[in-house]
């Protein structure tokens, strides 16, 4: 099951994991296919089962992270307080997601605050590391010139 091979629900019990399970749709997308659209009602989580998704922001898609391996999640801005989400998700490969509504997983941690936790620990972990990267790649965009000026 994808769900136990994603870093996030690692540390989970396996009551956990299956009640989490019995929550989950899978969703196939064709190439070209959007999963969601940036400022969309946030109503869900994904994770990758198969395929690639690009998440862009901005209406060029100027910044973009590439999610393409199995257990990979992304439209975590359903979890995190905000009303839609920050980014769109197009799938630039025939992909295979699992969907879980917000809701539902709220619902899941409040009722077990520990797994709750652990999994918004780790959630918060996976949000740090891409905004480092994000920091990365903006400032290897700028390398040679020095950042842009505002003043």
């Amino acid at each position: 099951m994808i769900i136990q091979e994603s870093e996030l629900f690692k540390g989970l019990s396996p009551e956990i994991i299956d009640e989490i399970s019995r929550n989950m749709i899978e969703e196939f997308y064709g190439k070209g296919s959007f999963v969601f659209k940036e400022s969309h009602l946030a109503e869900h989580f994904y994770i990758l089962e198969e395929g690639e998704v690009r998440l862009s922001v901005g209406e060029k898609g100027r910044i973009t992270h590439l999610i393409s391996n199995p257990g990979e999640t992304f439209g975590w801005s359903s979890l995190v307080g905000r009303d839609t989400y920050t980014a769109s998700a197009e799938c630039i490969a025939p992909s295979k997601v699992i969907k879980i509504e917000k809701e539902r997983l709220n619902k899941v941690f409040e009722n077990h605050p520990a797994s709750g936790l652990a999994f918004f620990r780790g959630l918060s972990a996976i949000i740090g590391e891409r905004l480092v990267n994000s920091y990365v790649a903006i400032l290897s965009a700028y390398q040679g010139e020095g950042p842009p000026s505002y003043g």
